[in-house]
């Protein structure tokens, strides 16, 4: 029936879906169960392109990625979950940003209420963790923008956050630096200083004149943080691209990409932008890129970063994105964030605090979820709510054992 649909559609559309007939957002499940139950990546890219039409370079990317989920299959035991915490604070809400954040503009007051939460959020889970026999496989700081606190309260919650729970099994720490006009080198001797590993450093763009229209930093911001983070010896160091955004070209996005390879990143995630409800672009009506530009900017990424070394591992996809393209992850050999794959192909639970944060429950065929209250007030305000999330967690491993 799928396919029926699919190819009376196909007939009345100018161009061949990327995707072929999948519209989830997660098209990769679908090679990595296949390479799971025996499956080769031969077979697998028979089945994506037989049953679901999907075009060759999707085909190639989707098992590239689903291999190296296989490979952090492997390395899981089941007891292992990932640890989030998020930051919903941002200097200021970027055009193409529809998150639940707060400008620190209108919201500095909130900022020490709300981590007097968090930590005593925090100082609850750790405890909940302990008693289920549980173990910290990764660990990631999102947001919003985390280096948007001051050195001094980054300090605060990271020294809490290492005293409460066990991370000393954990493969990887990394905190969401996020944009360069919240970084200093007192921040990151911080993050360094309590263990984490991995940095994401963000300029979508190094495009002064896309960077303007998303209100966002310059490209020689970027240049000067990306040379901080390397002199001070970041392990992983990641830079996340946004193909499509207002006022770029292929041609502003291949020089944007080519410069963040002479960064020494070793990683780079390359989205594609997706309309959000509530952003600035649509908003406001920001014209965008076509459809057939950022199908241009795409097509240069894959090859040029296979090319420098890069492999990709991990992808998933979004509503109203253009072109209904896809987000993918870049690696260096040995840079893999494994958190990524872990979140996108829900191979363990995913432990949220904070704002906004979305616990999953994962285990015996199921997947459940748990929802902390969305904005900073609410959060500060329902702790009945932060106690129930947790209780759930607990329960859910206690179903598992039974």
């Amino acid at each position: 029936l799928q396919q029926s649909y699919y190819l009376a559609a196909k007939q009345l559309l100018p161009v061949t879906p990327p995707w072929g007939a999948l519209a989830g957002v997660r098209p990769t499940k679908i090679t990595t169960k296949h390479l799971l139950e025996g499956g080769t990546p031969k077979s697998a890219d028979e089945l994506l392109r037989d049953v679901y039409y999907v075009t060759d370079d999707r085909r190639r990317l989707a098992i590239d990625c689903s291999v190296s989920t296989v490979r952090a299959v492997n390395m899981l035991q089941p007891s292992d979950l990932s640890l989030y915490v998020g930051i919903p604070f941002c200097p200021t809400r970027c055009a193409y940003c529809s998150f639940v954040s707060q400008s620190v503009e209108k919201s500095l007051g909130l900022m020490e209420p709300y981590l007097d939460v968090l930590c005593r959020e925090i100082t609850d889970a750790a405890q909940m963790v302990r008693e289920t026999g549980l173990r910290i496989k990764s660990f990631y700081m999102g947001g919003g923008t985390p280096t948007t606190l001051s050195a001094r309260q980054m300090d605060r919650l990271l020294t809490h956050l290492n005293r409460s729970f066990d991370l000393s099994g954990s493969a990887e720490y990394c905190i969401e630096a996020g944009r360069p006009d919240t970084i200093t080198r007192e921040k990151l001797q911080v993050l360094l200083d309590h263990g984490a590993d991995r940095i994401s450093v963000n300029p979508q763009s190094l495009e002064d004149e896309v960077l303007r229209a998303i209100g966002r930093h310059t490209a020689r911001d970027i240049e000067d943080t990306m040379a901080l983070a390397a002199s001070m010896g970041f392990p992983h160091v990641n830079m996340d691209l946004i193909a499509g955004l207002p006022a770029d070209t292929p041609e502003g996005f291949r020089r944007t990409l080519d410069k963040c390879l002479t960064f020494g990143a070793d990683n780079i995630t390359v989205h594609t932008l997706s309309l959000k409800k509530g952003s600035r672009i649509l908003l406001e009506g920001l014209p965008i890129p076509t459809a057939e530009d950022v199908a241009r900017m795409l097509d240069y990424a894959d090859p040029t970063l296979r090319k420098h070394g890069f492999a990709p591992y991990y992808l998933y996809r979004q509503k109203y994105m253009s072109g209904s393209f896809e987000n993918v992850g870049w690696t260096k050999p040995g840079g893999t964030g494994l958190y990524n794959i872990y979140i996108m192909e829900e191979l363990h639970s995913i432990l949220s605090l904070g704002a906004g944060g979305s616990t999953k429950m994962v285990g015996g065929g199921q997947i459940r979820r748990a929802f902390n209250a969305k904005y900073p007030r609410e959060y500060i305000d329902r702790p009945e709510k932060r106690r129930a999330n947790l209780m759930d967690f607990a329960r859910f491993y206690a179903e598992q054992g039974e």
